[in-house]
């Protein structure tokens, strides 16, 4: 038997003893243990406390290591190792500050205790290398440069410098570089650094890729959505081109940059398909869903459910991403499923789904549910405070927002008061919204940002106080931004301050030339004072400069199917059916005090037209479709739940408001802004919004 053969042996019996969580070498081991000469021994020593650290019980490596009658410097270095690989940055430091009065270290040692030192413990080190005459070898540099990155306030200049004073430099030296960049959102930079690094001659790897991708969606000044998108397909041409593409690693990476930056889903549903001859493993699945969940919350539950198909163990992201689908649903049927899931699974009690659970039970219209399950939380975080705050905000429960604040037991953050001030708004409580808003940093440490000051500007807009709402603008320390004007905007339109409302609406056009808010607000006033032809001027300028209106679209459920209605509703199938019932709801309402708001119409028609145009919102529609098929509604204890993508206007609240008096059930209503809850004649808002 060899000397390598019989060292072997050793080492593997006693790591099939680690394997069984034996720790203690038997007798047998020993034995054989003690026939070796010394080198052999040290050879079998120093494998034994690699493979200790490796399954990390560094504490038997640790005993091996100080019962060793022989130590090298590959003993000293492994255990040094061990420490930097599991975080143990204490006893990494001390160990190799010990081994210094011994050993000098080699390359390897000082790429694995810079692997795991802060900023001040690695200058030291870098100084040593500087000594020593390491600095210069490219392990050493590349850790030093990924230290520095981690590490640094200035990480850019530090690691630039280690990179500018390499005489060799390899890929990982790049990728360092590149991930440091990524680390500090600079996407632009890294994008220009592969660029360069490419002309160099170097090529690249999968790491090399995905650092880039996760970089696309940073924040850096050369970024934006655009310029992000053309270098997520020019990568993905890399990837396809070297071979990498095929890799479930980099298609998650392309799949989450093409959909954080704005691309189109079904590009997202294509390479995910392309995939279907490869492993996919449960982060490319939360991949794909979390690419629909905001745009097509049906096909992320379609998803979903082909993922319970496939066998894969789900776990806590999984369960969270499908819930946020949930929460853009119509009714809380879907996240009442999945919450029935949480609890079989055993998450029933994990905050972050808690949390998801609080928020999509809100938004689906479900206040009592998401209140239910913020009782029973065992523990709570800054999360589930908030999110309840910002349920109660949505449904206008400022009562209930400004009570809970005063019972939470967690330091307060940005958002706490963004919901506060948000519930301020929505039910008209300007003293208690103002309060709140001037001692935010006095006595809570919060110095507001762009949120607040939207919040206290609607606040005091909303109330009529528009003036004073301007100057608050004119008072911030940073520039406003759109939410601010169109918050100014809107409180001009409903007050009628013709002025203010032209220096705001061209402060939106200036932030967002393609948003039609603007445009459409604006005239909106000339047409509520008769001012048609200037109204019609608008219109021309937005058509000139191609910018289009969002239409009113509504959706309600009806026989576990969503149905779209559009104004207008042309394109229902039961249009007529709609139309002839809905005559029939008007004049019954009429009975009993409708009166048709046409001062709302924004042309210059007659009055029978006007009324007409009224009268085929898509909530309207969407209500008498619900009350034709009666019990087969979306209906939960007789409620009528319709989702709309625009503000609810003032004609369809009053139409809502008295329908749910006519009919006697509750219609609650989600539009962009919040929830009315129609009841007996009254709305939840208190004709406030």
């Amino acid at each position: 038997m060899t000397r390598y053969e019989k060292c072997f042996q050793i080492s593997r019996f006693v790591r099939n003893q680690v394997v069984q969580h034996n720790p203690k070498i038997t007798h047998s081991a020993q034995a054989l243990h003690d026939t070796t000469s010394a080198p052999d021994r040290l050879y079998a020593d120093n494998h034994l406390i690699t493979k200790h650290a490796r399954c990390g019980q560094l504490e038997d490596a640790r005993q091996l290591f100080e019962q060793m009658p022989q130590k090298n410097i590959v003993t000293w270095t492994s255990l040094v190792s061990g420490y930097a690989q599991h975080g143990k940055v204490d006893q990494c430091f001390s160990l190799f500050s010990e081994m210094l009065s011994h050993y000098r270290p080699n390359d390897f040692g000082y790429a694995s205790v810079l692997s795991a030192c802060d900023y001040s413990r690695g200058v030291q080190v870098h100084s040593l290398a500087l000594k020593s005459g390491f600095y210069s070898w490219v392990y050493v540099a590349n850790a030093l440069i990924t230290m520095y990155w981690k590490n640094s306030s200035d990480a850019r200049v530090e690691a630039w410098k280690v990179f500018d004073n390499m005489e060799f430099r390899n890929l990982v030296t790049y990728n360092s570089m590149i991930a440091g960049f990524c680390m500090h959102e600079q996407g632009y930079k890294a994008m220009s650094f592969f660029i360069t690094m490419c002309r160099d001659g170097f090529g690249l790897d999968l790491a090399t890729l995905l650092s880039l991708l996760s970089s696309l969606h940073g924040g850096d000044e050369g970024s934006c959505y655009f310029v992000g998108l053309q270098c997520c397909l020019q990568l993905h041409c890399v990837g396809i081109k070297t071979g990498l593409a095929l890799d479930v690693r980099l298609v998650t990476a392309l799949v989450k940059a093409y959909s954080t930056l704005g691309g189109e889903v079904d590009d997202c549903n294509k390479l995910f398909l392309e995939t279907s001859g490869l492993h996919r493993d449960v982060v490319l699945w939360t991949g794909i869903m979390t690419a629909f969940v905001e745009r097509d919350p049906g096909q992320a539950l379609f998803l979903f459910n082909q993922l319970r198909r496939e066998g894969i163990c789900l776990d806590c992201y999984v369960y969270s991403t499908i819930l946020k689908a949930c929460a853009g649903f119509v009714t809380e049927r879907h996240a009442s499923a999945l919450h029935c899931q949480v609890i079989k699974a055993g998450f029933v009690d994990v905050i972050a789904l808690e949390n998801v659970l609080v928020h999509a039970y809100a938004r689906c219209g479900s206040i009592d549910k998401a209140k239910s399950v913020f009782d029973e939380m065992k523990l709570r975080d800054i999360v589930s405070w908030n999110s309840m705050l910002k349920a109660y905000a949505m449904h206008g429960k400022a009562g209930a927002a400004l009570k809970l604040f005063d019972q939470m037991d967690v330091k307060e953050d940005e958002a706490t008061f963004v919901a506060l001030l948000s519930a301020c708004s929505h039910a008209g409580l300007v003293d208690e919204g103002t309060k709140i808003f001037d001692t935010m940093y006095e006595k809570h440490g919060i110095f507001p940002q762009l949120d607040h000051y939207a919040c206290i500007v609607d606040i005091l807009g909303r109330a009529g106080q528009v003036r004073q709402a301007e100057k608050i603008i004119r008072q911030m320390p940073m520039q406003p931004d759109y939410v601010v004007w169109s918050s100014l905007l809107g409180a001009c339109r409903k007050y009628g301050e013709a002025h203010l409302a032209n220096l705001a609406s061209s402060k939106l056009k200036e932030l967002d030339p393609k948003n039609s808010l603007g445009y459409v607000l604006l005239s909106n006033i000339c047409c509520s004072t008769g001012s048609f032809d200037e109204a019609g001027i608008i219109r021309k300028k937005m058509d000139g400069v191609g910018v289009r209106k969002e239409p009113g679209l509504s959706w309600t459920e009806v026989r576990h199917k969503v149905h779209e209605f559009a104004s207008g509703g042309w394109q229902h199938p039961q249009r007529e059916a709609i139309c002839v019932n809905l005559e029939d709801l008007l004049g019954q309402l009429k009975k009993i005090g409708y009166v048709p708001e046409t001062n709302l119409v924004l042309h210059d028609v007659e009055e029978e037209q006007k009324e007409e145009q009224l009268y085929h919102h898509s909530e309207k529609l969407a209500l008498v479709f619900c009350l034709m098929n009666g019990s087969d509604s979306n209906c939960n204890r007789g409620i009528i739940r319709i989702m709309k993508n625009i503000r609810i206007c003032l004609d369809c609240h009053t139409f809502m408001r008295l329908a749910s008096k006519l009919v006697q059930r509750e219609i609650i209503i989600r539009d962009a802004n919040r929830f009315h809850h129609f009841k007996d004649g009254a709305c939840s808002c208190n004709d406030y919004w």
